[in-house]
């Protein structure tokens, strides 16, 4: 099960709800800071969990406007949720940054151009950092599951600054 996937699945077995409706959680949550959910692919992951058999879907009048399509776990999807939620937190996971992409090509770039976009690269991983902390600030009283996922995302974002601090130094004292 992918990530988003999962995510979708989850945000269903907390309570029965539309396709609508998941966007604006997501939006409410800040779900995109940690997962790549896009708002168009929400009605095709839902139509994929359906197809799965991990949800089903049904029709709902809303007393004014068409109907909407209202969704639910099913008892395999409650399984899949539980399994899929051990495997994110028992299951070390590899991220293929960009970053080491660039590193292993940086001799490409004269050292200038080399410092300038590491340079941006911190100063973009700062404003980040920032938003991140304000989004966790202006939310008090969170879940302190939530609060874990704010203070993992805030201690690697810091953890990367501090490296990349350190090896622009590098760079600059390999071609100074």
């Amino acid at each position: 099960m992918t990530n988003t996937e999962l995510a979708i699945l989850s945000l269903i077995a907390e309570r029965s709800r539309h396709g609508y409706e998941i966007e604006q959680v997501i939006e409410e949550r800040g779900m995109r800071e940690w997962t790549e959910i896009g708002f168009s692919s929400i009605y095709y992951l839902l139509k994929k969990l359906e197809q799965d058999g991990l949800i089903e879907g049904r029709l709902e009048e809303t007393g004014r406007g068409p109907a909407r399509k209202v969704y639910r776990t099913t008892t395999t999807g409650r399984t899949a949720l539980r399994n899929g939620v051990f495997e994110a937190l028992s299951t070390p996971h590899r991220c293929y940054s960009p970053m080491q992409l660039g590193l292993a090509n940086l001799p490409t770039l004269s050292p200038g151009k080399a410092i300038t976009a590491l340079q941006q690269y911190q100063a973009a991983l700062q404003e980040h950092l920032a938003h991140v902390q304000a989004r966790w600030q202006s939310q008090p009283g969170l879940p302190y599951f939530v609060d874990a996922m704010f203070e993992l995302s805030i201690t690697m974002i810091q953890a990367e600054l501090a490296w990349i601090e350190k090896f622009i130094k590098q760079v600059e004292e390999h071609n100074g």
